[in-house]
């Protein structure tokens, strides 16, 4: 859990470059990615807190299990469902609660039956400990994109 904390403070610490944007990076600005991998983690997060553990049944997956290996997702594959996708106009004070909320939703989890879950639509039901690897694997795969963003900016 703790490095799942350190990967969301590295996502806050680009707040400053909320409004950055590189269209050849992403059509999205670092405001966006960092709304929409914080909505990720409060909205699963709520899924896995009603789910019955007794219901949890493990699958194979082989891109879940190449996800999970190498620690990456591919860029421009998958669209976000609805529900994770935010809205226009994100200020610095939302920005701020939205961590602060997905920290709250993190702790919330560890108090969770091991076997709580959600349903990935490609990966399956992934428990709490795969959801936490889960949600590291995601967060980072945002902070990449926010720090080409800046550094195509930069250059």
């Amino acid at each position: 859990m703790q490095k799942l904390i350190k990967i969301i403070d590295n996502l806050a610490a680009e707040i400053p470059n909320a409004n950055s944007l590189h269209i050849e990076i992403s059509a999205a600005n670092v405001a966006w990615h960092i709304e929409h991998s914080c909505l990720v983690i409060i909205k699963i997060s709520e899924t896995i807190l009603k789910s019955n553990p007794a219901n949890y049944k493990p699958s194979f997956s082989f891109k879940k299990q190449l996800v999970f290996f190498t620690g990456k997702f591919p860029r421009g594959r998958a669209n976000a469902p609805e529900v994770v996708m935010p809205q226009d106009n994100l200020s610095v004070e939302h920005l701020e609660q939205s961590i602060l909320n997905a920290k709250a939703a993190i702790q919330k989890l560890t108090s969770c039956d091991k076997n709580n879950y959600f349903t990935h639509p490609i990966f399956g039901q992934l428990n709490i400990q795969k959801t936490f690897k889960f949600f590291g694997i995601h967060t980072s795969h945002h902070i990449h994109i926010i720090n080409d963003i800046l550094a195509f900016q930069a250059s």
